[in-house]
């Protein structure tokens, strides 16, 4: 599975200006129905908040990737935000997030594709060469041409 596919340009939010989680998932949702992956944004955001109910998806390093299975998600996506200002997701190592990653995935293939899309994004997110680079992408394309290690 390559990453980079699931991306689309509209759902890289860079910088993204938001005051909480939810300002923050619904603008990532709305990025991810302007790419074409996300049909009905009311469905998939209620698999979004049900999830984040059910513990945190700050896995800490100032990273969240919130996800989310629905029938409102017509093939996989993947977002992207770095925060204009850190934002507090009740984090798993109690520090704020700079960067989310939004996974969308259709709930009739959501088991297989959902675990793979986060094992991938999982082993680069414990690199801290990985998560440097990742605070300082500015573009589109610096992280594109990141993911493209992946």
């Amino acid at each position: 599975m390559n990453i980079q596919d699931l991306l689309h340009e509209k759902s890289i939010l860079i910088p993204l200006a938001g005051t909480d989680k939810k300002a923050i998932i619904s603008d990532m949702i709305d990025g991810l129905v302007a790419s074409g992956s996300v049909s009905d944004k009311q469905q998939y955001m209620e698999a979004v908040l049900a999830r984040e109910s059910t513990g945190s998806t700050g896995i800490g390093f100032g990273v969240a990737i919130p996800h989310g299975k629905s029938a409102g998600v017509d093939r996989p996506g993947l977002a992207f935000a770095k925060l204009a200002s850190p934002v507090e997701w009740q984090s798993l190592d109690g520090e704020p997030v700079k960067a989310v990653f939004m996974i969308a995935v259709p709930e009739a293939a959501a088991g297989n594709e959902h675990l793979q899309i986060l094992i991938a994004l999982s082993r680069k997110l414990i690199d801290s060469g990985f998560r440097e680079k990742l605070m300082a992408v500015e573009g589109p394309e610096q992280l594109e041409s990141l993911l493209a290690t992946i």
